[in-house]
């Protein structure tokens, strides 16, 4: 019998409310199941920012000289191949016995106005937003509008699949 990896998921708020009380196991489960979904067999950690658009806009500007609000941001610690998660022990911090994968910062204010353009549910577009930043932290990138972006969105879709996230969560 195999046994999961311990993954290590922290999630910080920037500004507490009955809002965001509720996503922190939506958040676990979504970069959980895309860790699974990619084949991660090594126990993982990644650091999770829940803040505003004025937050996001700050980090944004501050990390990548862009001075607008976006909706998540991803800060890879290694430079993985999409879909060939390739640490070995070597990666794995001697203190935690995990691979620390990186950092992630997401706005509630822009998921829930995206959710609500998009027309579906705010847990969905949240659900959507963190698998789509754990996939960066595992390598994947969208900069060009080929075959990369196209890899990146069908295990975007296969993804929401597998965890049974509705358009209307």
């Amino acid at each position: 019998m195999t046994t999961q990896p311990k993954h290590k998921i922290y999630v910080t708020r920037k500004q507490r409310s009955k809002d965001n009380d509720n996503i922190t196991p939506l958040i676990r489960r979504c970069i959980k199941a895309t860790l699974e979904a990619e084949g991660v067999s090594l126990p993982c950690e990644v650091n999770v920012l829940i803040t505003n658009d004025s937050g996001i806009r700050a980090i944004n500007r501050d990390a990548r000289n862009i001075d607008k609000p976006t909706d998540v941001l991803s800060f890879p610690m290694f430079e993985f191949r999409p879909g060939k998660f390739n640490a070995d022990e070597t990666f794995l911090d001697p203190e935690t016995g995990r691979v620390f994968l990186g950092d992630v910062a997401l706005s509630l204010e822009r998921a829930a106005a995206q959710a609500a353009e998009f027309g579906h549910g705010r847990d969905r577009e949240i659900g959507y937003l963190v698998i789509h930043s754990t996939l960066h932290l595992l390598g994947y990138d969208h900069l060009d509008e080929g075959a990369m972006k196209r890899q990146m969105r069908s295990r975007e879709r296969e993804i929401i699949r597998k965890i049974g996230i509705s358009e209307n969560e």
